[in-house]
């Protein structure tokens, strides 16, 4: 929910279609610093002699931050819905900018510099991050866990994933096309948005520049709402939500080598390996991690489809391609077939105990049989059910 509450004079008069920049701050008690980063934006709105707004996107302040900001001109609106991705989300719906900077109001970041994120809009980028590490933080500005370790690890794994030329992943200070921004359908209400922004406008093939800009100790007494481990987790959660690939394809499908080769290289009889015998149970491992693995790879599948068609990720061409040779039918032709010789092994080994009078066997000879049979049966039930699941998801699609 969003209501504007506060309206100067001043931005009446203004033609809200000739706002080229809303320099948008979300504020939760920030009665401290807010009035310094806001006198720091309206120089910058002088300096660059652009047409502007400073916005507020307030998220339930108790300590007159509203009043501070309306008092020096600021358009003020409430959010009320909790959530730092929340105030922004409320705050980029209700801008009048074409382009919109945000950056936190606890004045560690520098408002008085925002040139360089215009000048990279104005050139056509839909978003321009700010780095941190390279335009310099200052002493005690940003502490150790978030410097050496969670910064770099979750801006690490964002570019792996998702092939994103951001730094960092996680600088406050940020600029962006509202239209474009506005076309990614951002979800996320906690601190998560951060991740979100940069990973959906990855995915969609966004042009995303950065700029150095600087970090200083904010000026607030009390301590930051950001919480290390808890933040941390959520925004790792998210990237591995939004990367099916990472979190079950390329598993899956390294467990299911790793089966395969293990199976395979015991299938035909036992293994010693510097004196310890390797036999039947390490190759029931192996199989299993078959198993899994292949269950791993169809839930990447699953996810892909489901998020595609939820509008959580962009339309992928290969998933498409493919699925116009791989069918209900195809699925259930694959399964069938792997039933049938899974079945058919069990039978052979049915008659091989069946040759003894079905009294006493020689696991190690028995399981050879056994374990790819039920491997086989396994994996084929596995792709006949899921190729009926696959083809209920892309019902919307295919």
């Amino acid at each position: 929910m969003l209501t504007e509450v506060q309206t100067t004079p001043s931005e009446i008069k203004t033609d809200e279609n000739r706002v080229e920049l809303t320099i948008l701050m979300p504020c939760l008690n920030e009665a401290e610093t807010l009035s310094t980063c806001i006198q720091k934006a309206k120089k910058a709105l002088q300096e660059l002699n652009v047409q502007g707004e400073i916005l507020i996107a307030d998220n339930g302040s108790n300590d007159g931050s509203p009043e501070i900001a309306a008092s020096l001109d600021a358009r003020v609106v409430y959010v009320a819905e909790k959530g730092y991705g929340s105030a922004l989300l409320g705050g980029i719906k209700a801008a009048r900018g074409k382009y919109i900077v945000m950056g936190d109001a606890d004045d560690s970041y520098d408002f008085t510099n925002l040139g360089p994120f215009l000048e990279k809009l104005r050139a056509g980028y839909d978003l321009v991050m700010g780095n941190r590490f390279k335009g310099g933080i200052a002493p005690n500005a940003m502490p150790p866990l978030h410097r050496y370790l969670g910064n770099p690890v979750l801006t690490g794994i964002g570019r792996l994933f998702f092939n994103s030329p951001c730094g960092d992943f996680h600088c406050g200070l940020r600029g962006f096309s509202k239209a474009a921004i506005q076309r990614l359908n951002l979800r996320t209400t906690g601190m998560e948005f951060a991740s979100e922004t940069v990973v959906k406008a990855s995915l969609h093939g966004l042009r995303i520049t950065e700029v150095p800009t600087t970090l200083s100790v904010d000026g607030r007494s009390r301590p930051p709402h950001l919480r290390s481990w808890r933040d941390g987790w959520r925004h790792l959660r998210f990237l591995l939500l939004y990367s099916p690939r990472w979190l079950f394809l390329y598993p899956g499908l390294l467990l299911m080598l790793m089966g395969a080769v293990v199976s395979g290289w015991l299938l035909f009889g036992p293994r010693v390996v510097d004196g310890v015998t390797l036999d039947v149970h390490t190759f029931l491992y192996g199989a299993t991690a078959i198993i899994i693995g292949y269950q791993a790879v169809i839930f990447a599948v699953f996810t892909k489809i489901f998020a595609i068609t939820e509008g959580l990720l962009p339309e992928d061409p290969k998933l498409t391609t493919l699925f116009r040779y791989i069918q209900l039918e195809t699925g259930i032709i694959a399964g069938s077939l792997l039933l049938v010789g899974g079945i058919g092994l069990s039978v052979y080994a049915l008659s091989s105990w069946s040759a003894t009078s079905f009294g006493p066997l020689d696991p190690s000879r028995t399981l050879r049989l056994v374990i790819p049979a039920v491997t086989m049966i396994a994996l084929g039930l596995q792709t006949v059910l899921s190729s009926f699941f696959l083809s209920i998801l892309g019902m919307k699609r295919y």
